[in-house]
């Protein structure tokens, strides 16, 4: 396995983890997350985030 299928494989799953997690805090409302409060509108952030790590992730691929 070269390495730009690598740096593919950790950015796609880091990206899906980060938009599970913003959607998750979207739905349910505040969590705490490492003694800081995650509300739905600062989940915005972490999903604007995952979107940018799941898409370079898949660019990796092509």
């Amino acid at each position: 396995m070269n390495i730009q299928k690598a740096f593919g494989i950790f950015f796609t799953l880091l990206g899906t983890a980060i938009l599970m997690l913003s959607v998750y805090a979207m739905i349910s409302g505040p969590i705490v997350i490492f003694e800081t409060e995650v509300t739905a509108m600062k989940a915005i952030i972490p999903a604007i985030l995952g979107i940018i790590f799941f898409s370079a992730g898949v660019k990796f691929f092509r």
